[in-house]
This record gives C-alpha cells, structure tokens and sequence, in this order.
C-alpha cells in the first residue's frame, strides 16, 4: 500500500492549491479516503473525508467553505481543492484511507503548505 501525495507550495493568504493523493496496493473505489494535516508543533487533524462512490463528504469546521475533497476511481486519486487559503491552514497535508485494516497501512511523505505573505 503506498499514498503519495502532492500539489503542496508556498502561497499567498487568499491563494489556491489543489493537492493530489495517488493511492496504489488496495482497492482504492472501495474505500472512504481521508485528508490529514499536521500544523508545525501540533497533531496530526483530519480535514475532509469522501465515501467510496463520492456521495458524501465530511469537513471539519475551519475548512468548510474554503476546502472541497474529490476523487476518481479511475485512476485511484484523491484530490484536495483549497481556497481562500490562510496562515493557519499552514501544515503538511496527507491522505489516507479508512476502513478495513487500513489503520495497519503506512502513511505517505505528505505535501507541505505554506500560506504566508
């Protein structure tokens, strides 16, 4: 099982990034994915969900509005819509999936986000 994400940079406060997650070793349309983040000296926070067949989404409060998870099964990659980007959604971002034995799964590099002027 590998997660690799990417699309991370530094950007300005109101910017926009679009982060992708290539998931490969499991049945990728068969599971809810999840994006992560760690702030710099914080845990690890989930931020957005999406189920199996992309019907429902989950986003934690701070991102609501700003943040849009997507996914093709197609080409088993998740994808992370940001906008209106703020300092502190500064932090490395990454993906996983849940569900299964997915908790056993290793967790990629992530992708870092800066958001400063």
């Amino acid at each position: 099982v590998q997660f690799v994400e990417s699309g991370g940079g530094l950007v300005q406060p109101g910017g926009s990034l679009r982060l992708s997650c290539a998931a490969s070793g499991f049945t990728f349309s068969t599971y809810t994915m999840a994006w992560y983040r760690r702030p710099p000296g914080k845990e690890r926070e989930s931020v957005a969900t999406i189920t199996s067949a992309g019907g429902s989404t989950y986003y934690t409060d701070s991102v609501k509005g700003r943040f849009t998870i997507s996914r093709d099964n197609v080409k088993n990659t998740a994808y992370l819509q940001m906008n209106s980007l703020k300092p502190e959604d500064t932090a490395v971002y990454y993906c996983h999936a849940i569900g299964g034995r997915s908790w056993t799964w290793p967790w990629g590099q992530g992708t870092q986000v800066t958001v400063s002027s």
